[in-house]
Formats: C-alpha cells, structure tokens, sequence
C-alpha cells in the first residue's frame, strides 16, 4: 500500500521504517531530515504525500499537524484517510475531524524510543469501527497492541489520561527515593524493594537505570513531551471544571525542570527538580 508518513523524528523514523518493513511504499516527510533510511522515498514537500490513499503524522504539535492537513494535504480529497499519531489533544482532533478537507482519526502511543524502533508501542485508536478495521492491520505492523476506544479524539484523550498517570508515577518515585535517602537507605537498594513491592508497576522497573544512573541512561521520553502533553491534559479538566490536585503538583515540578534546563533530559529527571525544591526549601529554614 502506498503511505504517506509526515514526521521523522525520535518516534516517527523508526515507525515509518517498519512499514517500509512490512511491504508498503512509504513516502516521508520531514522538513528538517534530509536523507531517509533505505526503504523510505523522502518527498520535498508535504503536498506530495496527498498521492497516497493514506496518511500519517507523528508530527509534535497542533499548529504543525493542522499545517499538514490544510496546507499539505488539501489536494487530497475526502476519500484519503489521514491518522494523527502525535499527541494534539482531543479537542483539536475533534475539530480536524470536522474541518478537515481529509478524513481524519488519532491514534497516539504509548511507549519510549526503545519501544518504537522494537515496534513494541501501545496506541489508542479514535474513529468509527470501520477506520479502526481499516487501520488495525497498518497500526499493527508499528505497535504490539491497538485499542478502539471510541470516536475521534478518544485517542488522544486516552493518552493524556496515561501520561497523567505516568508524570504522577514519576513524581511519586522521586519523593520515594528522597524519603529513602532521609531515611539512609542505599537508593539501588531501595529501588530494589520498590521494584518488588505492591507499588512495583512495569513503569517503575523499567525506569530504574533513569532514576539511578542518569548519566548513562538514554532518553526514553524529554521533560519537554510530557511536559506538553500533561498541560494538555489540564487544559481538558479545566474544560470540564475538574480539580486534579496531584496533575497540578506533577506539572509544577514539570515546569521547575525546564525552567533549570532540564527540557531535553528524561523525565525521571524530576528527580532533579525535586532535590532542587528541597534544597531551597532547606536554605529558607536556615535562614530563619
């Protein structure tokens, strides 16, 4: 099958070259990349990917996915399918749907870069039933498991919700850590009896190294990503008129690693902001 695929980055290059993989003709763009991996036909400009029946962007943000599907593929016709696989919110996939000249679905992922190039992602389909049978078999050669959870933007919703839960998570191992170090706990210890504990989750065993050895250990998702997505996930509960004290607080700590230029770093680097937070917090009381 002939497939367009717009955004070659950490996550996107590697999801692309699966579907090379797997058969299909994919043709990438990337405004930034200027060679593609065999496999791949990298295009010139986003209009040329409106000669496939099919599209796909992994693309970072809003204004540069609704930039695709107005300016590139206005050509396209309302046959083309377009999947939005970068995180946008499920507000803007809602009106993309509506607006677009394009057929439009989300399916964002769950998963690092290391999931990514092993083709082991999660990703949360929004569209009707028969997108979801049209697409499963495309998304499947990408991902390890594809869920149908409702029209679209139900997609993205899902995927602010889960990473809602994964900035918490990391909150939460950094203050664990701390409390251990006050307690005069060995941290790989303590990691130890945390990865086997009731609060032992697959995301806590699988982050050990980020925690632990920062300097070593790779960047599975930036402050920055999960940064934007938590904010998005807050912009949605304020629509709602919910208070999501524990969000409030992750995305607080979110902010204070960025602002100490932490952006590109991992997130377990939250553990740096929060000794940071504790540091200043010390000087006060001595102070006084």
């Amino acid at each position: 099958m002939l497939i367009g695929f717009a955004g070659l980055g950490r996550m996107g290059l590697p999801m692309a070259t699966h579907l090379a993989e797997a058969g299909h003709s994919v043709l990438a763009f990337d405004p930034v990349l200027q060679t593609a991996p065999l496999g791949l036909t990298l295009v010139g400009s986003a209009n040329e990917l409106a000669q496939a029946p099919l599209t796909i962007s992994m693309l970072p943000d809003g204004p540069s996915t609704m930039d695709l599907l107005f300016s590139g593929l206005e050509s396209a016709g309302s046959e083309h399918l377009h999947v939005v696989m970068g995180t946008v919110g499920p507000a803007l996939v809602r009106e993309l749907a509506l607006a677009s000249p394009v057929a439009v679905i989300d399916a964002p992922v769950s998963g690092s870069v290391s999931m990514a190039e092993a083709a082991t992602l999660t990703t949360m389909v929004g569209g009707s039933e028969e997108q979801f049978a049209l697409i499963q078999p495309i998304l499947a050669e990408m991902t390890a498991a594809q869920f149908h959870t409702g029209p679209a933007g139900s997609g993205s919703a899902a995927k602010l919700a889960v990473n809602a839960v994964l900035a918490g998570l990391s909150q939460a191992v950094a203050e664990g850590l701390l409390i251990a170090e006050a307690g005069d706990l060995d941290p790989k210890a303590f990691y130890t009896v945390l990865r086997n504990s009731a609060a032992g989750a697959p995301y806590v065993d699988y982050k050990e190294e980020a925690f632990l050895s920062p300097e070593t250990a790779g960047v599975a998702a930036p402050v920055s990503l999960i940064r934007k997505d938590l904010g998005l996930a807050l912009d949605l509960a304020r629509s709602r008129h919910l208070s999501l004290p524990g969000a409030e607080a992750a995305y607080g700590v979110l902010q204070d690693a960025m602002a100490e230029g932490l952006g590109d770093k991992d997130m377990a680097q939250v553990l740096a902001a929060v000794r940071l937070r504790s540091g200043q917090h010390c000087a006060v009381r001595q102070a006084v």
